[in-house]
């Protein structure tokens, strides 16, 4: 039984939905963070105790601690709970427990895997399940990133960073796509497949796993599941268990299509508000985990109707002289040009310009080549310093990939300050903004989005 927790680097996407299902099962939490991010002030909103800083004397009263995979064996609160004898689990060792009586959905893959979940939590939403749902961003729909549902299903998006998603045990998982990532904690390829093959051999015993036929990498994930689990394929190419058939541009600059199973099952017509072939798939891998639950479908599909996306996923801000500004969590060059295709298919005649943070000297070093050839969609690129997030400065520049690219308009302003006055001077009306970055460069969005608007409102 869990009276208190305490949360160790609370202002993060993932322990910051832990503590909001938490609060809302009637656990008292407590948390602590270097710095007060928008999510850790949210969860002070309904009443968690949050500390910047790192402060022992936190602990009092807790009968458990969870730290991010961030915070190291050394961190005071980490020492002090172990001395006083209190459990201190990673998020991986911690979900066992906090799932303990569900039925498990679980999304994982190196791309979509927010926006499915979010799309699956708001389908069984709609049905009238209340789902109870963690996931990496906040839904437009549901309004949060997490909750603690009624029913007796939990989404969850399964983060396979620090290997979390090895703590999960689903009754449904499905696999987006599976492209090496997170070069700091899977130094190879192969290692990254075989934290995803462990995660597909966790599915309970009659469990169902779905996996995105037009992806490589989720291919070979599915050859690993046990006899007893049923594995079903979804994509937009020929061939697969769930289909998207007669896929269409639709008047809101996104797609419609019809889901059909094994060939010849019509499942659904699915007109979707959000852009770019990949939220097909995404929606087509959501909709075939409602089929194999056995749920209502017409319901489902209407709520894949109006899903509109989850914050920093093709997140559009809003519009200033004329210029359309969007946000986008894009860091992976797949994710980067896929997020290309969405807006070049929603905005066919108009002027693209991306900002790129890039995120991690790893990452940025070990997938370069990608990195060089990811933005042929874009009209003009700048390219900002790398975001380091968890690392160390090695040396090693974004000019250095800017150099490499034959791109007709990249550039290099390292600083965002600067990237934001070079826009405001630069773009022009019927221009698109979009900022692609999992780092801060949102807050060029912000800058550029206001700054506009006050010229706006000047020359009105």
């Amino acid at each position: 039984m869990m009276n208190q927790v305490h949360f160790i680097g609370i202002g993060g996407t993932g322990l910051s939905a832990l503590a909001r299902v938490l609060v809302e099962r009637g656990v008292k939490v407590t948390g602590s963070d270097r710095q007060l991010s928008a999510l850790a002030l949210d969860l002070v909103k309904i009443g968690v105790k949050v500390c910047e800083g790192h402060d022992p004397s936190l602990l009092q009263g807790a009968d458990l601690v969870v730290r991010s995979s961030a915070v190291p064996d050394n961190d005071p609160e980490v020492k002090a709970a172990l001395q006083a004898g209190i459990p201190v689990l990673k998020r991986s060792e911690f979900l066992d427990r906090m799932l303990d009586g569900y039925d498990c959905i679980a999304i994982a893959g190196t791309h979509g895997k927010t926006t499915t979940t979010a799309m699956t939590a708001w389908m069984l939403h709609e049905i009238g399940l209340d789902p109870s749902f963690v996931i990496g961003g906040v839904s437009e729909n549901l309004g949060t990133n997490a909750h603690h549902g009624s029913g007796k299903y939990f989404v969850i998006e399964a983060d396979e960073y620090d290997r979390m998603f090895l703590g999960l045990h689903p009754q449904v998982a499905i696999v987006t796509y599976v492209e090496h990532d997170h070069p700091d904690c899977f130094p190879s390829y192969s290692a990254y497949l075989e934290a995803f093959s462990q995660f597909v051999r966790l599915i309970k015993p009659g469990g169902k796993l779905l996996y995105c036929q037009d992806n490589k990498g989720a291919r070979v994930v599915q050859l690993f599941t046990s006899e007893s689990i049923d594995a079903f394929s979804y994509g937009v190419e020929y061939g697969s268990a769930y289909e998207a058939l007669d896929i269409k541009v639709n008047e809101k600059g996104s797609y419609s299509f019809r889901a059909v199973f094994q060939e010849h099952e019509e499942l659904a017509i699915v007109d979707l508000q959000v852009p770019g072939l990949h939220n097909v798939r995404n929606a087509l891998g959501a909709l075939a985990a409602v089929h194999q639950l056995g749920l209502p479908l017409q319901p489902a599909a209407s709520a894949l109707g109006t899903f509109t996306g989850t914050g920093r996923r093709f997140d559009i801000l809003g519009e200033a002289g004329g210029v359309t500004i969007i946000d986008d969590y894009a860091h992976h060059p797949t994710e980067l040009k896929a997020t290309l295709e969405a807006a070049r298919s929603r905005y066919p005649d108009r002027h693209i310009w991306v900002v790129w943070q890039p995120h991690t000297y790893s990452r940025t070093q070990s997938l370069l080549p990608q990195f060089v050839k990811a933005f042929g969609q874009a009209d003009h690129l700048i390219v900002t310093a790398i975001y380091a997030a968890r690392e160390k400065d090695n040396g090693f520049t974004a000019n250095q990939v800017v150099e490499q690219m034959f791109h007709p308009d990249a550039r290099y302003i390292p600083a965002l300050d600067d990237v934001s006055a070079y826009l405001v001077n630069s773009l022009k009306s019927g221009d698109v903004l979009l900022v692609c970055s999992a780092g801060d460069a949102d807050n060029i969005s912000k800058t550029v989005l206001k700054a506009l608007s006050k010229e706006e409102v000047r020359n009105a």
